[in-house]
C-alpha cells in the first residue's frame, strides 16, 4: 500500500500539528483549509499564526482550498471540528477513491444524531476505508516534536499496521487496534469529563475530589463504551484512560479550561465568546446523555455536565446533586 502523500482535512491546531508530524515521518503533506488567509500564510510564510502561533512549519508542507486536490493523497486525516465532519465528508465524496484510507482525528459525537464520527464518515463516504486516530496528545506538544503515543484503529489489520508505520516516527508512535468503536468513544467522552474536572479545580474542591471525579468518570466511559461494543482493554489504553488522564489534568485542554472558568463563576457564553477553537465537550455532553438514557446507562457526571452547560442547573446545584447520590457498591 503506497502511503507517501498525506492529506490533512482541517487546518486548526491539531490538523497543522499532525501535518508537521507526518512530515517528520517522511510523508509529503497537503493541508486543506477553509480560511484563504490561512492557506496563503502556510504557503508563503510557512506558519499558521491563527491556530498554532509561534511554530515554524516545514516549507514542504502546502495548503489548498480545493477538495479535489487534497483527495488525490494516498491517505486522508479528517481533523475538522466534530460537528462539521458530515458536511465536509460530503464535499469530499465525489473525489474519494474506493478503499482510500480516511482516518478520523477529530474527537466527539455528532450532536444531532449521537453517532460516532466513524459512523458519520461511513455514511457520507461509503467508498472510504475509515479508521480512527486517538490518544493523549496536545497539538502544541506534537508540533514541537515532543514524544507521544496514540491508538490507530482500523477494521483490517494489514491496513492499520501500514497506516501506523506511515505516520509514526521517533517521537510519534501509533499502536494499531481493530477496536474502532472503543478508540473513538474514549476520545469523544473524555472531553465531557475534562469539563467536570475543570469545574472541580475552578471551585477549589481539592486534589482528592479531582481524583475521585476522574476515576468515576472513567467508570462511566467504560459503561458507555462496553454497551456500544467497545473492549475494556481499549478503554483502559491510550485512547481511553490515557487521553482522559491528559485532558483532565492540564488547563492546556480547552475542555478543562472551560470547566475551570465555569467553576470560577464565569458564564458559558462569556467564555466561549473569547475563544477561537471549538470546545467539543459542549456538543458531546448532550449526545452522550441522550444515548445513555436510551440504553439505560447510568452516567450521573455526564448528566451533571450537560445540566450545567444547558442551563438546567448551576454549578453548585450540580455538585450538590452528585454528592447527595445514595451510597452503593463501587463495582
Amino acid at each position: 500500500m503506497a502511503l507517501q502523500t498525506v492529506g490533512i482535512v482541517g487546518a486548526g491546531a491539531w490538523g497543522t500539528a499532525l501535518g508537521l508530524s507526518a512530515r517528520r515521518a517522511g510523508r509529503d503533506v497537503l493541508i486543506w483549509a477553509y480560511e484563504p488567509e490561512t492557506i496563503t500564510e502556510i504557503n508563503e510564510t510557512h506558519r499558521n499564526s491563527l491556530y498554532l502561533p509561534g511554530v515554524a512549519l516545514d516549507p514542504a508542507i502546502e495548503a489548498t482550498a480545493r477538495f479535489n486536490e487534497v483527495a488525490t493523497c494516498d491517505l486522508l486525516l479528517m481533523v475538522t471540528p466534530a460537528q462539521h465532519v458530515r458536511a465536509i465528508a460530503g464535499e469530499l465524496a465525489p473525489y474519494m477513491r474506493p478503499d482510500q484510507p480516511l482516518v478520523i482525528g477529530a474527537k466527539g459525537l455528532e450532536q444531532s444524531t449521537g453517532q460516532l464520527l466513524s459512523e458519520v464518515a461511513g455514511e457520507a463516504l461509503p467508498q472510504a476505508a475509515v479508521g480512527v486516530l486517538s490518544g493523549p496528545s496536545f497539538a502544541a506538544e506534537i508540533a514541537r516534536g515532543l514524544p507521544a503515543a496514540l491508538t490507530l484503529a482500523t477494521a483490517k489489520e494489514a491496513q492499520g499496521r501500514a497506516l501506523s508505520h506511515a505516520l509514526s516516527h521517533a517521537s510519534f508512535r501509533c499502536y494499531w487496534s481493530d477496536d474502532v468503536v472503543g478508540a473513538e468513544i474514549g476520545g469523544a467522552l473524555k472531553n465531557v469529563y475534562a469539563i467536570a474536572a475543570g469545574i472541580v479545580v475552578g471551585k477549589k474542591l481539592g486534589a482528592s475530589a479531582h481524583a475521585a471525579l476522574v476515576t468515576r468518570g472513567f467508570a462511566e466511559i467504560a459503561r458507555f463504551g462496553m454497551a456500544h461494543g467497545a473492549r475494556r482493554e481499549t478503554l483502559t489504553g491510550l485512547s481511553g484512560l490515557g487521553d482522559l488522564i491528559l485532558t483532565c489534568g492540564s488547563p492546556q485542554s480547552r475542555n478543562m479550561s472551560l470547566g475551570i472558568a465555569l467553576g470560577q463563576g464565569r458564564a458559558l457564553g462569556e467564555v466561549l465568546k473569547a475563544r477561537l477553537g471549538v470546545t467539543e465537550g459542549i456538543y458531546t455532553a448532550g449526545a452522550v446523555v441522550e444515548s445513555a438514557a436510551a440504553r439505560g446507562i447510568d452516567m450521573p457526571i455526564a448528566k451533571a455536565v450537560h445540566a450545567v452547560i444547558s442551563g438546567l442547573s448551576t454549578v453548585d446545584e450540580a455538585i450538590e446533586a452528585l454528592l447527595a447520590r445514595p451510597l452503593r457498591s463501587e463495582a
